[in-house]
Formats: C-alpha cells, sequence, structure tokens
C-alpha cells in the first residue's frame, strides 16, 4: 500500500488534525465561490474532499456537490451526510471521474503531490480537465514551495487525547517528508507523509498540457495576491479551455 492509503484511513490521522480551523475553512469557500461567480445551480467535485466538510458545507451554499476521496473509512463516515445534492464516493484522483460533466473541480488543503511519478500527477490533472465543462474551474489549493523552505519546523510534539505525537520533518531532494512516531493502546505507531514540493512552473506545465489556462493564484485563505516568499499557501485557479 501507498503511505497515503494506509495512514489517512486510520483514527489516529483524523485525531492528529483535529484542531483544523472550520471558521477559516468556510470563509474561504465562501470568498472562492463568490470570486469564480459559480451560481448555486453549479455541480462542484470535492476531490480528495476526507471527511467532507468543505463538502457539506458547498452544499449548505446551495451547490450541487460529490465528494470523492481514496478512503473508505471517510466515504463511510461521510453517507451520513448525504441527501439529493450531496454524495459521496471511494474515488483515487489518478482515475476518470465517473460523473456528468460538472462547472468546477476543488482539490484543497494540500492533497496532491503524493505520487512518486509524474506520469500520476498527470494524470491528475487529465481526470479533472475531463470532468469539467466548457469554461468549467479547477483549483488546486497547494503548498507554496518557497514558504516551506523557509519556515521548517524541523521537530515538534502535538498532544491530542492524551497521544503525543512526535513529528519531524524533512526535505529530501523534491519532497517534503513528515515521521509521525506514537504510543496508543499500548503499542507503537509509525507513520510518513511524503509531499512534492512542486514549483509554479512544473503545476503549469501539467495543467496547460491537458488544455487548462491558469488565471489566477491566490497566497492565502483571504484570497490575497500570492508572493513566492511570504504567502503560505499556493493556490491555482485553472480554466478548461
Amino acid at each position: 500500500m501507498e503511505w497515503f492509503e494506509s495512514w489517512f484511513d486510520t483514527p489516529y490521522y483524523h485525531l492528529l488534525y483535529s484542531n483544523r480551523d472550520y471558521t477559516e475553512a468556510e470563509n474561504f469557500i465562501t470568498k472562492l465561490t463568490k470570486e469564480l461567480q459559480l451560481p448555486t445551480s453549479s455541480t462542484i467535485i470535492d476531490l480528495a474532499c476526507g471527511k467532507g466538510r468543505h463538502s457539506v458545507f458547498l452544499n449548505k451554499l446551495g451547490y450541487e456537490v460529490i465528494g470523492l476521496d481514496l478512503s473508505k473509512q471517510s466515504i463511510e463516515h461521510n453517507k451520513q451526510f448525504e441527501n439529493e445534492t450531496l454524495h459521496f464516493k471511494v474515488h483515487d484522483m489518478r482515475d476518470a471521474i465517473d460523473s456528468k460533466p460538472v462547472d468546477a473541480v476543488f482539490n484543497l488543503f494540500t492533497s496532491f503531490g503524493y505520487f512518486d511519478n509524474e506520469k500520476d500527477d498527470k494524470s491528475v490533472f487529465q481526470s479533472v480537465y475531463n470532468s469539467l465543462k466548457p469554461d468549467g474551474f479547477f483549483v488546486l489549493d497547494y503548498l507554496s514551495e518557497e514558504f516551506v523552505r523557509e519556515t521548517l519546523v524541523p521537530e515538534m510534539e502535538v498532544h491530542r487525547e492524551g497521544i503525543d505525537f512526535n513529528i519531524t520533518k524533512k526535505i529530501e531532494g523534491r519532497h517534503i517528508i513528515k515521521d509521525i512516531r506514537f504510543e496508543a493502546d499500548g503499542k507503537p505507531f509509525h507513520f510518513f507523509e511524503k509531499v512534492k514540493l512542486h514549483t509554479l512552473e512544473t503545476i503549469n506545465s501539467y495543467a496547460t498540457e491537458c488544455g487548462f489556462e491558469r488565471v489566477k493564484i491566490w497566497g492565502d485563505y483571504q484570497l490575497s495576491e500570492f508572493n513566492a516568499e511570504k504567502s503560505p499557501r499556493c493556490i491555482n485557479l485553472f480554466k478548461k479551455k
């Protein structure tokens, strides 16, 4: 199994990241949909939706939403939120998306860059492109390479519900690697995360090769202008030509 297949499907992954700011995420989604001027009749795919927080909020805003994720446990959890305009499916983002053409695809909070093979990275863009209507939007919310290199904290300890997560980070070549060790239920655990430090140029080359045009880059969840050295995020807006 790939690292993300095993790690993302454990309860410990969700526990470690349980402090995520829902208010910030909802404000970001609200700003983003207004910026894109997406009418509430639009259909949006939340690609790599996790436990569905963005999908559910988008649906509350009035959109028809399809949440897709590789984690069977996450999708099983999300089924409780389903209604006539909100659906969840297990899906590998490298594969073709089985749906009618949609108005937008959102890939949020660094849910890309996990694959070692460049062919897999490109297949994600092609899959998204094929799923969109003409002039449809693809939002890729990614880490900011230079900012990550400048602000890397090599060691930290995170406490969650009686568990001490010991985390180390390092950069090896084009990857940032996060090593995660902890004890739970009397047993030691070891997981890691490995994400490519894609450059702006590389991401854009994947997009243009598939037929996208990059129309905007934002640098944070307030949709500020992107600055390579100072921006904590690299939020790419692509449009299907």
